[in-house]
Order: C-alpha cells, then sequence, then structure tokens
C-alpha cells in the first residue's frame, strides 16, 4: 500500500498520537478527579442536566491541550456547562490538578478521540458553543488532507450546535485559517458573524495562552473565525 493509498483509507481524527508520560501530580490528579469529572465514550449519549446537576448553556471545547484557558474560561461563567475533549492523558490530568487547584467545578472531560465522541454522545442541536482553539495545522502541504477542520467535520459539528449556537475556530497558521474560511463558509446551515469572509476580532472571552503568547512575541498572526448555526 502506497503512502497516497493510506490516506485515503485514513478516517478522520481529531488528534495525533504524541510521546509522554504524565508527572506524578498530573497521575494523582487523574486518579482523583476522573470519577468526578471524567465522562467515558462507551456510555453513549449525554443528559446535561444529569451530568452536570442542572440545566444551563452548554460548551464543547475540541483539544484542550493542557486545559489553561478552558479552565479559565470555566471560572469565568460558572453558570456554563462545559465539556472538554482530549485525548492526551498528561493534559487531561494537567486539567483535573487546575480544576482542584481553582475550584472549577462546570467542566467535565472525555480522554477520548472527538470525532467518535461528537457521533456517539453529543446529542444533535444541544450545544450552544463548539470551540477548537489551534488544532494541529499539519504545515505541509502533503498534509493538509490530515487536518481537521474539513467538511464531514464541520458538517458533524454543525449538526450538534442549536439553531443560534456558535462554531468558533482559531489557528496561528494563515493558510489554516484560510481553508477554515473556505471550508466553514460552504458548510450548509453555517453563517459567519462578521460578514462573508471576514475573520473576527480576537474575543476577550477567549484566554491568551502562553503558546499564544510566545507566537505574538514571534510575530505570529492568529485567526478567529466565529459561524452561527441558522
Amino acid at each position: 500500500m502506497t503512502d497516497s493509498d493510506s490516506d485515503k483509507q485514513r478516517p478522520i481524527r481529531s488528534y495525533v498520537l504524541r510521546t509522554g508520560r504524565m508527572t506524578p501530580g498530573q497521575q494523582r490528579a487523574f486518579e482523583r478527579g476522573w470519577g468526578r469529572w471524567g465522562l467515558e465514550h462507551r456510555e453513549g449519549p449525554l443528559d446535561y442536566p444529569a451530568v452536570f446537576g442542572r440545566a444551563g448553556p452548554t460548551v464543547l471545547e475540541i483539544g484542550f491541550g493542557m486545559g489553561q484557558s478552558l479552565v479559565e474560561m470555566a471560572a469565568r461563567a460558572p453558570g456554563t456547562n462545559f465539556i472538554g475533549i482530549e485525548v492526551h492523558r498528561p493534559g487531561v490530568g494537567r486539567l483535573l490538578h487546575s480544576m482542584e487547584a481553582q475550584g472549577v467545578e462546570n467542566i467535565r472531560v472525555y480522554c477520548h478521540d472527538a470525532v467518535e465522541v461528537l457521533r456517539d454522545c453529543i446529542p444533535a442541536a444541544s450545544l450552544d458553543v463548539i470551540q477548537v482553539f489551534f488544532p494541529d495545522p499539519w504545515h505541509k502541504k502533503r498534509h493538509h488532507k490530515r487536518r481537521l477542520i474539513q467538511p464531514p467535520f464541520v458538517a458533524a459539528l454543525a449538526s450538534r450546535l442549536r439553531p443560534g449556537g456558535k462554531l468558533h475556530l482559531a489557528t496561528d497558521w494563515e493558510n489554516y485559517a484560510e481553508q477554515m474560511m473556505e471550508v466553514l463558509t460552504a458548510a450548509e446551515g453555517l453563517s459567519n458573524t462578521c460578514g462573508a469572509g471576514r475573520f473576527a476580532p480576537r474575543p476577550d472571552f477567549r484566554p491568551l495562552t502562553k503558546f499564544e503568547l510566545r507566537g505574538e512575541r514571534l510575530g505570529h498572526g492568529v485567526w478567529d473565525l466565529i459561524f452561527s448555526r441558522d
């Protein structure tokens, strides 16, 4: 089988497997927090009031990394329910540690592939916001087909938003930003909240991460896209 054949058969994935072990602190946080805040893909569709103990606006973040910005957003909006998906276990451990340290209770987390969680666990037309910040850019042209933001995945995202719900993407790769704009503009049922072809000003509610601050110092741009479900 050639590399080209392999790419054609490869399903969309929300992640790339990375090496790295949990630190002892992350492992302890995972062991303490998972039973309280963790969600399992095998349990199927979510009942938000049952999971969070209340009704309320619900935000899904795909690929939260080490979780700093997600914890900050949840701390700022205690009345909102947040669901995070991250396949990298050290990142999940770090998120749980930060939740415990800061007393943040309104996040639930999956350690599983987001494509499968979206398909099997998130009810249709149920989310107020979906956010995907700084997904892997696969910067080499021959790898662009592996990027997460592709038409089938965007259609799946749109189907999980309630009418009026927002899809918020951000990237620091201009070429990927252009692709995101093209894919979202062509997606059925989504409208650009800033007008056709226009990127959104950086919103105050999206915290600056260390990664983004480092990029700013190096002169990298950052592009936000915010689309609404019709």
